[in-house]
């Protein structure tokens, strides 16, 4: 009877032990997939900029099972559409971790979706990989921020285009909280160096009445419109300023989210010779974003365009995955830890992950469109930036109570009610 239960005691002890090394090695058998939560619009107004950054997210993860997976299994890829609409984004990154099990969630473009979706994965104690630049005044541990941080895109943007462009500047957006508070750091940052406000205008997210904003511009006649409309209403705004007379010869727009695949629906008329800032432009010449180029136009078409947000996406499911192999599991908290250590050799250039603030060292540039549809690159910081995500022009309790304020305008939400909107 004492063998018996000796034998029973070993068995246990092996038992627990091959649990363990499943747990903390992710080595599971039968080539079980790893699961990741790929969450964009795929309809709505947002379609036409968060689709193509999907497509770079799954371009990662088809290389790194081309090359073997991660761990000995294969990565997989899950699917969720936002809808253009935060409580769809919230409802759905709740879904992809508790139904789908997910290891990681990748995606979010309106900083509206964003916020909500970080109340999803803070509370479940979970990881989400953000591929835009944004307005800052954000820290999460539980958030990777892969787009630029204020210091990385909107500063020094307005510091070039004070210089370079005029001191009268037009501020144009969506009525949400990015436009909103990239606006106040410029309202900042020009009455520090002396610009001229002479104008503000914010659009329905989505709209397309822009009659009266182009009226507004054509009144006022600024040195340049700072442009932080997002989505297809651009589509709409750049056309009606060409209607208006208004040419980029007069008045030229530079724009913190009109990128490479944008130009071709609004159409190369009406926006060649206006300016943008990101950190990644397609035309950017190293031998790593040419690979790129190449590896994503043999994947998808010899026509696509390649974006900011879309190289920032292939860059999230990479970061990840080298933070997985390092280590050696996919446990949500382990990654999260470990995802701090991670730099990339990216096409876009080095980027760092900042263990402090989460978000990426990045390279700050300005590029003006020509008539091929591609940027020129007229400005960069030259190497990458630190992060900061929260601009020294206040303190972060009076950026906190700047976005309570906004918050409480729209009854809770990040982007006003349409029935109020100008």
């Amino acid at each position: 009877m004492k063998r018996y239960a000796t034998l029973l005691s070993l068995l246990l002890s092996s038992a627990t032990a091959l649990g363990l090394w499943y747990l903390y090695t992710d080595q599971r058998p039968f080539q079980e997939p790893i699961r990741i939560g790929i969450l964009h619009s795929f309809t709505g107004t947002m379609t036409l900029s968060e689709r193509p950054v999907a497509d770079a997210m799954k371009l990662a993860v088809e290389e790194i099972n081309a090359a073997g997976g991660l761990l000995g299994r294969p990565l997989e890829a899950i699917e969720a559409d936002g809808r253009s609409d935060w409580p769809t984004f919230a409802r759905e990154a709740e879904r992809l971790i508790t139904q789908e099990q997910v290891a990681a969630l990748f995606g979010c473009w309106n900083s509206g979706c964003r916020k909500r979706v970080k109340a999803v994965v803070e509370r479940h104690n979970h990881l989400l990989f953000y591929p835009v630049q944004y307005e800052g005044l954000e820290q999460s541990p539980n958030i990777i921020y892969l787009g630029a941080a204020p210091n990385q895109q909107i500063i020094p943007a307005v510091k070039w285009a004070l210089d370079n462009l005029g001191q009268r500047l037009f501020l144009v957006g969506s009525d949400s909280i990015f436009p909103h508070t990239a606006n106040a750091i410029i309202r900042d940052l020009s009455s520090a160096l002396g610009g001229e406000i002479v104008g503000e205008y914010y659009l329905p997210l989505g709209g397309h009445q822009v009659d009266k904003l182009v009226e507004e511009i054509s009144k006022t006649r600024p040195n340049v419109i700072l442009n932080t409309i997002t989505g297809d209403s651009n589509i709409s705004f750049f056309r009606a300023l060409r209607r208006a007379g208004i040419s980029t010869e007069q008045i030229p727009t530079l724009s913190f989210s009109i990128d490479e695949n944008m130009l071709e629906f609004i159409g190369l008329p009406q926006v060649a010779g206006d300016y943008a800032a990101w950190n990644y432009f397609e035309s950017i010449e190293n031998g790593a974003n040419q690979a790129f180029i190449e590896r994503f136009r043999k994947r998808y078409s010899a026509g696509r365009r390649i974006t900011d947000p879309m190289e920032a996406g292939y860059l999230a499911v990479q970061l990840w995955a080298a933070a997985v192999r390092e280590a050696h599991t996919a446990n949500v908290e382990v990654v999260r830890s470990m995802i701090l250590n991670q730099a990339f050799d990216a096409p876009s250039g080095m980027v760092y992950v900042d263990p402090i603030s989460r978000h990426l060292w990045k390279t700050p540039r300005i590029g003006r469109i020509n008539s091929e549809g591609d940027f020129d690159i007229v400005w960069s910081a030259g190497r990458p930036s630190q992060p900061n995500p929260y601009p020294l022009s206040r303190n972060r309790a009076e950026w906190n109570r700047f976005l309570d304020q906004l918050q409480r305008r729209w009854q809770g939400n990040w982007q006003a009610p349409k029935a109020t909107t100008p």
